[in-house]
């Protein structure tokens, strides 16, 4: 479909310029809000949008605008509908165009927002649900540095609330004296997200150091070499350091259990993160606990 004729049928093409690499390659435990959890990742551009020309002058902003698309939902519902097609041989859909067809199916004019408990309906339009007509997110992630390697553009970034291969659609400043607004008014997400207690077993604390250390020892000699492309993403999907543990409590802080789910004692939920599960539970009113780490090979 050209842009012409998507124009026609309601809809914009845009361009994926890039992909964000993170940590977390699931939607279980990812931070609920942007700038909750400083967590480090990277926006990977792709071509013709990685040349060093088209970032020109960012460097002088602290924080970043990013458009992207909550590319899950798309994988579930181009799946969905494969099956209801199956046995048509001769019906073969790219991904593209599952996605435009699924999303014009699925409108869901309300939705409930975990911050209401999972209970009360609010218009899609008054939330920040990921079950949009468009599809896409937008969020404000802090500007850690832009790295050029092998000729192409890294961003790297803090704060996202993306998960491990979300599409980047777009990139703009942010704007201090004109994206801030003193006097706005929140609806019903007022305060500030509630933080829990979390504490670690020693178990569970030497599992992660055990794993750790390994992969240590394996990427000695990979680190004398010069940085590339998937030596930087490997670090930052893959390899797990010291600093990882705080991070990984501090996303286990914001309670990603659903919200019907939230008074379930010792009942067991699991974190994919870099390469490791993190097994957690609630042992107390307002208090969760690492119980186990463990290591998946085929994490990413």
């Amino acid at each position: 479909m050209s842009a012409d004729n998507a124009w026609l049928n309601g809809y914009h093409q845009a361009p994926i310029i890039g992909y964000h690499r993170a940590p977390l390659s699931q939607k279980f435990g990812a931070p609920r809000q942007p700038n909750l959890v400083a967590l480090m990742s990277v926006i990977e551009m792709v071509a013709p949008y990685d040349v060093p020309e088209a970032f020109v002058g960012l460097e002088h902003f602290s924080h970043l605008w990013l458009s992207w698309q909550f590319h899950h939902n798309y994988i579930k519902q181009a799946k969905a509908k494969q099956n209801e097609t199956k046995g048509h041989s001769n019906e073969r859909h790219n991904e593209q165009s599952n996605t435009a067809n699924a999303n014009s199916t699925t409108f869901r004019p309300q939705v409930r927002p975990p911050r209401l408990g999972g209970n009360q309906k609010v218009g899609v339009f008054a939330s920040r649900s990921m079950y949009r007509p468009s599809a896409l997110g937008l969020s404000v992630v802090k500007l850690e540095r832009i790295e050029v390697i092998e000729g192409r553009v890294l961003l790297m970034i803090s704060g996202a609330d993306m998960i491990d291969g979300t599409p980047i659609i777009d990139i703009k400043p942010y704007i201090a004296y004109s994206d801030a607004v003193a006097d706005a008014k929140s609806g019903f997400a007022t305060a500030a997200l509630e933080k829990l207690v979390v504490q670690m077993t020693d178990t569970a604390k030497q599992q992660f150091m055990h794993i750790a250390h390994e992969q240590q020892q394996a990427q000695q000699n990979a680190d004398k070499q010069p940085s590339t492309h998937d030596s930087v993403l490997y670090h930052l999907q893959s390899r797990l350091i010291d600093a990882d543990i705080e991070r990984i409590k501090d996303l286990i802080a914001y309670d990603p259990r659903p919200a019907y789910r939230r008074d379930e004692m010792n009942t067991t939920f699991i974190i994919r993160y870099k390469s490791v599960d993190v097994n957690f539970q609630l042992i107390e009113s307002g208090q969760l606990q690492i119980t186990a780490v463990v290591e998946v090979k085929d994490a990413l």
